[in-house]
């Protein structure tokens, strides 16, 4: 693959106190013909994410038309599993409603933080979304114990596909704790109702590898097509790629990725949290840069069809 960098698409001004910085992960969702809504978090001045939007000409997504005055969903009650912020990792149509699956922050005392992943449902288009429970749709098992999180969701053939993250541990890099997780697969029947351990499907290449982030996975005829990130001891964030044929047994090819870091700018540091959104022949690829996101996000344009 060779992707074709089109620029920053939006970052925070700091002229609104929701939303001061940041606008991670870029979550596409495409309202219709002309418009496409790429959901994200904005953080206020504390580092206490909401979910946002940035909405994008359908045809041309390096043209802002509008930006979320008022968050979509805000953080939960106290004590809550997302007390201490919410980030969008997919949207799923059914039916009238949207589904986003969104990570829950809570903060931690021996770790820094729990991640825990929850649903909201939308009646309204996405412009407003409610918690379908107080509690999240993947909470702490045996096996994935301080993690669930950042999923991807597909929805095929009446059976929701998710992808996403799940650990136990917690390491020391440099002076800074990390949590450590890697990919993992489950199926639900209506979308809310999932297991406690999925099946791993991604694991470390080396023991420079400790996480990935939020997979985004597209299917082309019998071919999925996973890009995620990977967070490493020596550089931070970089995308990678792998292929499969069913979803869940995949084949890492992240030399193919085809997109790094810029010599300078918003993503000369880092590039992480990537999304895929396809206009007719065009494919288009969204993502964040430098500090997993503070500089707000762009996007970049497939060369050749894959």
């Amino acid at each position: 693959m060779e992707w074709l960098k089109r620029g920053l698409v939006h970052a925070p001004t700091g002229a609104v106190p929701w939303a001061e910085q940041y606008a991670f992960p870029p979550t596409p969702h495409l309202v219709n013909g002309e418009s496409l809504r790429l959901y994200v978090a904005f953080r206020d001045a504390a580092g206490i994410g909401r979910v946002g939007f940035v909405e994008v000409d359908a045809r041309n997504p390096g043209v802002v038309r509008s930006v979320s005055p008022a968050p979509v969903l805000d953080i939960g009650a106290a004590g809550a599993f997302d007390e201490n912020g919410v980030v969008p990792t997919a949207v799923v149509r059914c039916g009238d409603q949207l589904y986003l699956y969104y990570v829950g922050y809570q903060l931690g005392y021996k770790v820094r933080y729990f991640q825990f992943q929850g649903l909201a449902i939308s009646d309204d288009g996405g412009l407003t979304f409610r918690r379908h429970s107080a509690v999240p749709i993947l909470d702490r098992s045996d096996q994935e114990l301080l993690n669930r999180t950042s999923a991807f969701v597909l929805r095929e053939d009446d059976i929701f596909k998710m992808w996403y993250v799940a650990g136990s541990d917690w390491i020391t890099i440099g002076n800074k704790s990390l949590p450590r997780y890697n990919l993992r697969y489950l199926e639900s029947i209506d979308g809310r109702t999932w297991g406690t351990t999925g099946r791993i499907c991604l694991d470390f290449r080396n023991t420079d590898e400790h996480a990935f982030g939020r997979p985004w996975v597209v299917k082309d005829s019998n071919i999925y097509r996973m890009f995620y990130s990977i967070r490493t001891r020596s550089k931070g964030y970089r995308l990678g790629y792998a292929t499969s044929h069913d979803g869940i047994g995949w084949e890492r090819e992240d030399d193919a990725v085809g997109i790094d870091v810029s010599g300078s700018g918003w993503d000369s540091e880092m590039i992480a949290y990537p999304s895929i959104y396809r206009h007719g022949n065009d494919v288009y690829l969204f993502y964040n840069g430098n500090n997993c996101g503070s500089t707000g996000f762009g996007f970049a344009q497939l060369a050749r069809p894959w």
